[in-house]
This record gives structure tokens, sequence and C-alpha cells, in this order.
């Protein structure tokens, strides 16, 4: 089949093929495992027909998107960074089996790409180069097209570098049609951490991380050497919390000082979108005087919990439904073992909006929801059946020398079938997450969702704890090539990637 008939109409010829993958990098892929089966390629025949077997709705959701230079006014600090016009981007919104066509346009200085982040759709329009495309160069744009089966609350950020810890991101929400939920207003919260432009750049911190942080910080106190935080700890993440020092911590893109003001009516139910579009930090969420009830995390709904907190890493995702009281409410997502926080305020009544708080009562509260004590809905609950592979990822790495690695192997992009995990269309997958390291890692796989042990919650990203083991099950029915790797951006782009290939 040509390349023409499997990708959306590019923008002109010469900026389609930019992007697109052609047969000299396929030949480049091919090359770095010759001793393999051969591999389903994203642009294979495959990959076109399991996008024609999706449900869709034969409409079309049309979005531009600019990467740009742009400033952002942070409570009086101007940042120099990266952005879709703002951020975050403007929400993207379908329904449930619409295609979403997305044309992006880069007028960075550097090469890019977006990555919808949970979505399962066509391998081909991932957004991961080099792996199912060729990264969109400085001064050309690119089409994504693809259907979006799923409901559930994602996002989409770029996938070159360390791209993400700029203000290259927003929320992609798929309505359900069907939509069991009932509730009065929505509330997308997207969680980050920020320095760009404020103390550094991303590249400049990877660059400092990765000449290693030898022992510092292992006394216990917290503590700040340049662009390295040392010493951060917490109960519920198994110890060691982040590496990275940030400035701010924003709430869709303002920072404690000039917080986002939400405005509701005492009674009402709120369905709050929480995203962790952060880089190297956990956030501990919770609304002063109010219970949340987790309904949905990554998309997918589960049985409803009451809880005081949610504990969110990056990438991951809760849906929440809050009732709200009468008064001025603060929202703290505190900076899991940071002492730091981000902050927004909940509006129903007259008075004073309290000071910028670090912490709360709920904070502290023994509440807090994790995914192991979450229940996947019967709805979604995936199909019993015998396990035919097992797929183990061992972690390894540490912060002295910021190596991290999958299997051994540091992933290198210039090879990325080079120790590429195989698997077959149709099978029931195990996953193994096997942590060796003394710091937890947000491991994000794309294109699918996997269920948790014991009737868990459906996710496509999850906390593993230092020395443990998660074990999660998915059914191969995505064909592709898929990355799979730690969302802490440093430690993936430090070598904690893998890829997950379809053999023919």
């Amino acid at each position: 089949m040509p390349l023409s008939a499997q990708h959306p109409r590019p923008f002109t010829r010469r900026t389609f093929l930019s992007a697109s993958i052609g047969a000299a990098t396929l030949a480049a892929l091919a090359a770095c495992t010759p001793a393999t089966p051969a591999l389903i390629s994203p642009t294979s025949a495959a990959i076109a027909a399991a996008e024609k077997a999706r449900q869709r709705t034969g409409r079309v959701t049309a979005v531009a998107l600019d990467a740009q230079p742009s400033q952002l006014d942070l409570a009086g600090r101007i940042a120099d960074t990266w952005t879709f016009g703002s951020t975050p981007a403007p929400v993207i919104r379908a329904r449930a089996g619409d295609t979403i066509q997305a044309n992006v346009s880069n007028r960075l200085p550097a090469s890019t790409s977006v990555h919808w982040h949970g979505v399962a759709l066509r391998n081909d329009m991932d957004g991961v180069p080099p792996l199912t495309q060729n990264p969109i160069a400085a001064g050309d744009a690119f089409r994504y097209s693809f259907t979006a089966e799923h409901p559930g609350t994602y996002w989409f950020h770029p996938h070159v570098g360390v791209q993400i810890d700029r203000g290259l991101y927003g929320a992609l929400i798929i309505d359900d049609p069907r939509e069991p939920l009932s509730y009065d207003q929505e509330w997308i919260v997207i969680l980050d951490d920020w320095l760009d432009g404020v103390t550094s750049t991303p590249d400049q911190v990877l660059n400092d991380l990765s000449k290693g942080m030898g022992a510092m910080g292992m006394n216990g106190m917290l503590m700040r050497m340049g662009n390295m935080l040392m010493g951060t700890n917490s109960a519920l993440l198994g110890g060691d919390t982040g590496d990275v020092y940030y400035p701010l911590y924003l709430i869709n893109g303002r920072p404690a000082a000039d917080p986002e003001t939400f405005t509701s009516k005492p009674g009402s139910k709120i369905r709050i979108r929480f995203i962790n579009a952060g880089a190297d930090t956990a956030f501990r969420v919770a609304i002063s005087g109010h219970t949340l009830t987790i309904t949905h995390t990554d998309g997918y709904p589960v049985r409803h919990r009451e809880v005081d907190s949610v504990l969110i890493g990056m990438g991951e995702r809760y849906d929440v439904i809050v009732t709200a009281g009468d008064g001025v409410f603060p929202l703290v997502a505190s900076a899991e073992g940071k002492d730091a926080a981000a902050y927004a305020i909940l509006r129903t009544g007259t008075g004073a909006a309290p000071a910028p708080l670090k912490t709360l009562p709920e904070l502290n509260s023994p509440r807090v929801g994790v995914a192991e004590d979450l229940i996947a809905d019967d709805a979604v609950q995936l199909r019993p059946r015998a396990v035919d592979r097992t797929v183990q990822m061992k972690l390894s790495g540490s912060m002295n020398s910021y190596k991290w690695a999958i299997n051994g192997r540091q992933f290198n992009p210039d090879r990325p079938l080079q120790d590429a995990l195989a698997v077959h269309q149709g099978e029931r997958v195990q996953l193994e997450f096997v942590n060796d390291t003394t710091m937890w890692h947000p491991m994000h796989l794309h294109g699918h969702t996997y269920q948790h042990p014991g009737r868990g919650p459906r996710k496509d990203t999850s906390i593993v704890l230092p020395g443990k083991t998660l074990r999660v099950d998915f059914d191969a029915d995505n064909p592709g090539l898929w990355l799979s790797h730690c969302h802490n951006i440093y430690h993936g782009e430090s070598g904690m990637m893998a890829v997950l290939a379809y053999q023919k």
C-alpha cells in the first residue's frame, strides 16, 4: 500500500514526508534487529486494518496546534518557554468514536512531535520519533488523524527530548455519549512543576543530572544544589520522590501567587479531571473541607471510592466528584516530598481567599486515593482468560550515576528496536514491572490500557514502588511498535525506555 493511502492528507507533500516514516527510516529500523522475526511496522496494512475496525461515528474534530516560542507571566516572573499558544493549550474535546484531526505547525527552533497520552490509537499517529514517525522539523507541519474510540480524560505533549518540561501540553477530553455520571459542572485541573525560563531550561537540567548526583542528600535532609534536589522523602512513594528543584508549581499554568479561581454554587456536584503534566513530581491533591469521590483513573471508570486526597504520579489522571460546600476553599496539590505545592481556589460564596498553603488537614489523612485500592468498574473488566505471554521489564539505575535502564539496557533512540520485546496480535500479555531501584517510577505503556491485579483499575500509567513488582495484564489488540517508559522525563531520557513490538 502506498504511503499516501495509509496517512491523512498532508499540508504539502514536502512537509508530510518530513514527518512520516519513509523507506529509509523503515530500513534503518529493520537493520537494528537482523536476527529477529519481521515486525509490524507503523506503515503496515495491519495498522490501517486495526483503525478501520474501531467503532467510529463519522464525525471529525479538527484542531490546529502551533508550537511556538512564548512568554508566560507567572505572577510577575516572565518565563521564556515553548507553548501551543498558551499553557495549558486550549482543551481539545470530542465524542467517543470521533476522528481527531490535529494540524500541527512547528514554529520552534527545534524538531518536535505530539503524543496523545493514553489514547489507544493507530500506531503511525502515536507521535514517537523515530519509532512511529520522523520528528516534525522546524518550519514544517504534520497532520495527525486518528479515531478516539474510548471516552475518558487524556492529554497531549511532545515526545522529543525533555520538551514535556516546557509549556507544550493540554487536555484531550473524549466524552461518553452515554455518560452514566450525574454532575453540574466540570473543572479540568492540570498540575505541573515549572522551571523553564525561570531558573534554567529542561535541557540544562538533563545535562546537569547526567553528570551523576554522587552520594549527595543521603542524610535525609532536603538540599538543593543548582538544578538538583536531594533528600526528598515520602512514605507513600517508598523514599526518594524526585531529583529536580522547581521554583514554581502550577495549576492550569498559574502559580500560587496568582491562583485560578473556580466559581460554583453550594451543593453543586463538580467533576474534577486531574492531570499530572509534571516531569519529576508526584502530587497529593485535596480540597479543604471536602471529600473526593474517585470515579475514574486514566480515563476508565472504577467503583466509586471516597477519599480525602489523591496521589497522582506523572502522566496519571484521576477524575473525582466533589459536592461543593458554602464558602471559599483552597485546592492544594502538594509536591510529594518536596515541601512545596500548587494552589487554586474553589469559590461558592463571599469572603476573602486564604493565603496560599502548602498543606491541609486532608493531606495528612490516611484516606489517600491510590491505584492499588481501586477496583475497575464491571463494564471495563478484562475478560477472564489465560495469559499467553509474560513480558518482564526490569527497572534499574540510580541517582548516583544517573543512568537508568530496562532489562539492563539504556534505550538508544538511534537503535530503538535493539532490544524490542515481542508480542503477537491476539495474545493476553502479562507485563511485569520489576523495580530493582531505590526510587519509584511512573511507568507508561503506549497504545493500550492494562488491568491491575485483583480486578484492579484499568490504566496506562502506574506507580511502581522501589523494590516492588507490579504485574498487569492487557490484550494485544493494537498492532505496531509501542514505547513503554518511565514518565519521569529525566529517567526516561536517561535510558528507562523500551519498545513493545508486534511480530508479523
